[in-house]
C-alpha cells in the first residue's frame, strides 16, 4: 500500500494519539503565532511614534571628554560649520543657540515676584537663537507663541527679539515695539524689535532650573543681533549646542556620518545624540511586552518540540510489530520515516490553520490588556517625577533632572494586531520546523529496526 494511503489510515486509527498531537501542535502554533503577532504589531506602533515625533540629533557638549580633563573649559564650534551641517539633505529644519547676561536699563523694567537678582539687577537671560519654533519648549507645546512670528533663520542678522507676555504686559510692550538691551560689559547697548510675544505657563516665582531666573524674564533673540552685545562683537558667531531635526528618523546613520565629514576636528569635545527619549518614553511599554512574548514563544516551541518528540518515540515502540511486517513485505525504512514526517506534517498543517482562525483575537486581547499594565506602570513613573528644587542638581535626592518626562510623549497604550501572509509563513515554517525536529530521534530508532528480531522476538 501507498506510505501516503497508510498515513490516512494510521491518523484516523489511532483518532486518540492524533487529538493530542493535534492539541499540542495547536497550542504551540497559537504560541508561536501570537509571538510573530506581537512583536508586528509593536514594530508598526514603534515606527508610527518615530514618525510622530520626528528625527532629532542634537550637537552637544560631551561630558565625558569635559570630565576627563582633556579640555578645561566648555567648547564651541562656529556657526558657519553648524550652517554647513544643517544643509545637508537630510535636515529639515535647524537651529544653534548661544546665550549671556543682557540688562534693561532706563524705563523698561523686569518682571517682578521672581528670583531676586540671580544676574544683578536688571540683568536677564538673552538666548539667541537661529530659530525659536525648534526650541523644546515650544515643540512640545509648552510654550505658545501669542502674537507675532517666530524668530528664524532669515531674522539671523536682523535684531529681533520674542519676549514673554507678562514682561510684554509689564513695559506696555507690543509686536513692532522697539526694546533697549544692553550686553554683559554693561556698555555695549542695541536697539531690538519685538517680533513675537510668547506665553510661559510657569509661574512668575519659579526659578528656571538651568538660569535661575524667573520664566517671565527670558529673551529670545536673533543670533546676530544678540551676538552684537557679547564680547565676539562682529567676530565669528561661535555656538555650544545645536538642534537638526531630520526628514525621516532612518536617516540618522547617514547624517551623523556626512555631519562628521564636514566638521571633522571642530567636533572635538562635542558629541552628535539622536534625542530619541521622547520615543524611548512612548515605546517602553512595547519593548517590555515584546520581550514577555518573545520569551513565551520560544519556551513554548521548545517544551512543545520535546512534547513531540516523545509522543513520535512512543508511537514508534508501539508500533514496531507494524513496521517489522512492513519491512519484512520489503517496504523500504525511508518510507516508513517519509510516513512519519506525513503524519507530523497534516497534524502541523491543520493546527497552523485552526491557529490563524482565532490567534488574532485572542492576541490582540492579552496583548492590550498586557501593554495597558506596561503603560499604566511607566505613565505612574513619569507622574512621580519631581524637579530638584533651585540651586540642586536633586541627585543627592535620588531625582537625576535628566530622568524629566519629555511632554506630550505619552507612553503607547494600544496595538493593532494584523494577520499577514508573511506572518503565517513564519509560523508554519516554525510549526514544521519544530515537528521535523521531533521526528528526527524517533526516525533514527527506524533505521536500527531488524524485522526478524521484531517477528521473533518481539523487540
Amino acid at each position: 500500500m501507498n506510505f501516503v494511503k497508510r498515513t490516512g489510515f494510521s491518523l484516523w486509527a489511532r483518532r486518540g494519539r492524533t487529538l493530542i498531537t493535534l492539541a499540542t501542535f495547536l497550542v504551540i502554533s497559537v504560541m508561536v503565532l501570537a509571538g510573530v503577532l506581537i512583536n508586528g504589531a509593536t514594530a508598526r506602533a514603534e515606527q508610527d511614534a518615530k514618525r510622530s515625533v520626528g528625527a532629532e540629533v542634537n550637537l552637544d557638549v560631551d561630558m565625558n571628554q569635559m570630565g576627563n580633563g582633556a579640555q578645561l573649559q566648555a567648547p564651541s564650534i562656529d556657526a558657519r560649520t553648524v550652517d554647513k551641517i544643517g544643509s545637508l539633505p537630510q535636515v529639515q529644519k535647524y537651529t544653534y543657540s548661544m546665550w549671556d547676561r543682557a540688562l534693561l536699563t532706563g524705563k523698561n523694567k523686569l518682571v517682578d515676584g521672581g528670583p531676586k537678582d540671580p544676574m544683578g539687577p536688571g540683568g536677564t537671560i538673552g538666548m539667541g537663537v537661529l530659530d525659536s519654533s525648534l526650541l523644546p519648549d515650544f515643540r512640545s507645546g509648552k510654550s505658545t507663541l501669542v502674537s507675532g512670528e517666530h524668530i528664524t533663520a532669515a531674522d539671523k542678522d536682523k535684531k529681533q527679539l520674542l519676549i514673554e507676555e507678562r514682561l510684554a504686559q509689564q513695559n506696555g510692550l507690543k509686536v513692532g515695539d522697539n526694546l533697549t538691551l544692553t550686553g554683559n560689559d554693561e556698555k555695549t547697548t542695541g536697539e531690538f524689535t519685538v517680533g513675537g510675544i510668547y506665553r510661559d505657563p510657569r509661574p512668575t516665582t519659579d526659578a528656571d532650573p538651568e538660569y535661575g531666573i524667573s520664566p517671565a524674564n527670558m529673551i529670545y533673540g536673533s543670533i546676530g543681533g544678540l551676538a552684537a552685545l557679547g564680547a565676539e562683537g562682529n567676530g565669528p558667531r561661535k555656538v555650544g549646542k545645536a538642534t537638526f531635526l531630520l526628514n525621516d528618523a532612518d536617516a540618522q546613520h547617514s547624517f551623523k556620518s556626512e555631519a562628521k565629514q564636514i566638521a571633522g576636528k571642530a567636533l572635538t569635545g562635542f558629541k552628535l545624540d539622536a534625542n530619541d527619549k521622547a520615543v524611548q518614553q512612548m515605546t517602553g511599554p512595547l519593548k517590555s511586552i515584546r520581550s514577555t512574548a518573545t520569551l513565551a514563544m520560544w519556551l513554548m516551541g521548545l517544551a512543545g518540540a520535546a512534547v513531540l518528540a516523545l509522543l513520535a518515540n512512543l508511537a514508534v515502540k508501539q508500533r514496531r510489530r507494524e513496521y517489522g511486517v512492513l519491512l519484512a513485505m520489503g517496504e523500504k525504512k525511508s518510507k516508513l520515516i517519509a510516513q512519519q514526517v506525513l503524519e507530523i506534517v497534516v497534524v502541523a498543517v491543520i493546527a497552523i490553520g485552526l491557529s490563524s482562525l482565532f490567534a488574532p483575537k485572542l492576541t490582540q486581547s492579552a496583548g492590550q490588556a498586557l501593554l495597558g499594565k506596561e503603560a499604566s506602570a511607566a505613565e505612574q513613573k513619569l507622574d512621580s517625577w519631581k524637579p530638584p528644587p533651585p540651586s540642586s542638581t536633586g541627585l543627592d535626592q535620588g531625582n537625576d533632572p535628566n530622568d524629566k518626562p519629555v511632554e506630550n510623549a505619552d507612553p503607547i497604550n494600544h496595538i493593532t494586531v494584523a494577520l499577514d501572509p508573511a506572518d503565517l509563513a513564519t509560523v508554519g515554517a516554525a510549526g514544521l520546523g519544530i515537528g521535523l525536529l521531533a521526528t528526527a530521534v524517533p526516525a533514527a530508532s527506524v533505521l536500527r529496526l531488524s524485522p526478524r528480531t521484531i517477528l521473533t522476538k518481539g523487540k
